[in-house]
């Protein structure tokens, strides 16, 4: 992410000081527009990295933040639905299949959720490895919703593995909380989500809960080291 920053502060730097150099300027020329219009591309390349996932290209934990603030802004005071999709059964397919066909699948996978959650006026994004985070207004589709995407998770995916074209199944377990448009995105939406979620992940899987008042996380064994996505955030804190 620093490095995104850095290459749009030196696009932005050398287009404000060509524009100042070139205006009124015979060199104001083809070629000139030509190197504004490559530079304009390269801009946009840039903030498209700082908000999109590398390998899915959804959209990452940190434009969904924005697609919070714009809902916020649009719909004052009113509440939504925070959800996380954990992917069951993903560890085996690395497992038996390599992490070439686990990105393959998360790249499916996330094809598929994508158009769910614009058709119900949401968002989408890849929360970390095999999670995603959503975000919803809160409307009467509730549960239509919940089971579009179980069902697009469910379907089996077809995947190039070393012994031929082999399908894979998974199922989800989702978490749910729903939370006012000004509550804070990490500590309330996707920490009650998180919650709700590790009660169907730990009940067998392939069920969904909503985040109810006083909902703790359920007992667990001992875990050895700190989850993937905890990692991840704290880098991002490092970076950001």
């Amino acid at each position: 992410m620093f490095t995104a920053l850095v290459v749009i502060a030196s696009i932005y730097t050398a287009t404000t000081f060509l524009t100042g150099a070139l205006t009124g300027s015979a060199l104001a020329t083809l070629a000139a527009r030509r190197i504004f219009g490559a530079m304009r591309a390269q801009l946009a390349d840039a903030a498209r990295q700082l908000a999109h996932d590398p390998l899915t290209g959804i959209h990452n934990r940190h434009s969904l933040r924005t697609a919070l603030a714009d809902f916020a802004a649009a719909h004052p005071a009113q509440p939504f639905v925070a959800a996380l999709i954990d992917l069951d059964g993903f560890k085996e397919i690395n497992d038996n299949h390599g992490h070439i066909v686990g990105d393959e699948v998360l790249i499916e996978i996330a094809e598929r959720l994508a158009p769910i959650a614009a058709f119900y006026g949401g968002a989408i994004a890849c929360h970390c490895s095999d999670e995603y985070a959503a975000l919803f207004p809160v409307r009467q589709h509730g549960m239509a919703r919940i089971a579009a995407l179980r069902s697009a998770v469910a379907a089996p995916i077809e995947v190039q593995a070393d012994n031929g074209r082999v399908f894979v199944a998974l199922s989800a377990s989702i978490g749910m909380a729903v939370v006012d448009s000004t509550d804070l995105f990490e500590e309330a939406a996707l920490h009650n989500a998180d919650i709700a979620m590790y009660h169907p992940k730990r009940g067998g899987g392939n069920q969904h809960t909503l985040c109810t008042p006083g909902m703790t996380m359920p007992p667990s064994e001992a875990r050895r080291g700190p989850r993937l996505r905890d990692l991840h955030h704290r880098q991002d804190e490092v970076s950001a």
